[in-house]
């Protein structure tokens, strides 16, 4: 099994030679998360470094999605592949471990997938239940579920809809806080609930109260929303992992590149929470998207609507 990234740092930090890389790469990371033009031996002597690492458990480390000191995991594993941050479509290799080895997610999202296509609904809706309002009843039930999402709730609340008093990045902390510790049998029903009718889909669609962690008074360029990603490890580490999982593939008969609509599913669910947290866009469909636009892309016009494709038109997700 390949090494956590905080282990493989405990390793290389105890060797001289791979100690002394290691701090070249850490001066590259910085200078990169700084946006400081590098020359090119600066470039060349950050590469070599990469290089030198060869078959350090650094090179293969990886994070788990749910570990502790998640981000410590995540900037070690960002300072070892610096090189790779250029844009979004070179964000090729998730740093979070395949979901097939974590045992804790592989049960939950098969029977997440089933869900969704309809084959194990019964357990959630009925004929004159809201199944949104019964998932809200179940999460009641578990003192972690209804806590922290009292807790996201109260912070996305407080002040919504006005720029100058919602706390954006403390309700995304609340949302993440949310996702990641309790437990996803309780919080695949409300994120995922399935709706007959728009009383439901409205409620669904306000699960991560979005007038304050999905929407801004005006909706800023898809491009500037993807910088913002890019200088925060967790969301570049999220973006990564939904588009390793999330890759559509038009010649597939699923449109799925990885064929794993589940682990697109759990990748989406980590978006949530993030400077580039997804939403559903009415209460009549399932239809979801980011909140920004394309509109005075210039001469980036394509990569920006390639980046809102990945959620607006994606088959695979």
């Amino acid at each position: 099994p390949r090494t956590d990234c905080i282990a493989a740092e405990q390793l290389c930090l105890s060797d001289s030679t791979c100690n002394a890389t290691y701090r070249i790469l850490e001066n590259c990371a910085v200078a990169k998360t700084r946006l400081l033009p590098l020359d090119h031996d600066s470039r060349v002597r950050c590469l070599n470094a990469e290089l030198d690492l060869g078959n350090s458990s650094l090179l293969h480390c990886k994070c788990h999605r749910r570990m502790k000191r998640q981000e410590h995991c995540l900037r070690i594993f960002w300072t070892v592949h610096s090189s790779v941050t250029d844009g979004y479509f070179s964000l090729e290799t998730s740093p979070y471990e395949n979901p097939a080895n974590e045992e804790h997610w592989k049960t939950d999202y098969n029977k997440l997938a089933a869900l969704l296509s309809g084959k194990d609904c019964s357990q959630l809706s009925g004929d004159t239940t809201n199944p949104c309002l019964k998932a809200s009843h179940v999460c009641n039930l578990s003192k972690k579920c209804v806590r922290l999402r009292t807790d996201y709730a109260s912070i996305c609340t407080k002040g919504a809809g006005s720029e100058d008093t919602c706390d954006r990045r403390k309700c995304h902390r609340g949302l993440r806080n949310f996702f990641e510790k309790v437990p996803e049998d309780f919080t695949k029903r409300i994120l995922f609930c399935p709706c007959q009718d728009e009383l439901c889909g409205e409620r669904r669609r306000k699960t991560i109260v979005p007038n304050c962690s999905f929407q801004y008074n005006t909706k800023p360029n898809c491009l500037w929303l993807l910088d913002s990603c890019l200088e925060d490890h967790i969301c570049k580490s999220r973006l990564a992992d939904f588009q390793q999982y999330c890759q559509p593939a038009d010649m597939s008969p699923d449109g799925c590149s990885q064929h794993n609509h589940a682990a697109c599913l759990q990748a989406y669910m980590g978006m949530i929470g993030t400077p580039m947290t997804p939403n559903y866009v009415s209460n009549s469909s399932v239809e979801i998207s980011l909140w920004c636009t394309c509109e005075s892309s210039g001469n980036q016009k394509e990569k920006c609507d390639q980046i809102l494709g990945m959620f607006e038109s994606n088959k695979c997700l």
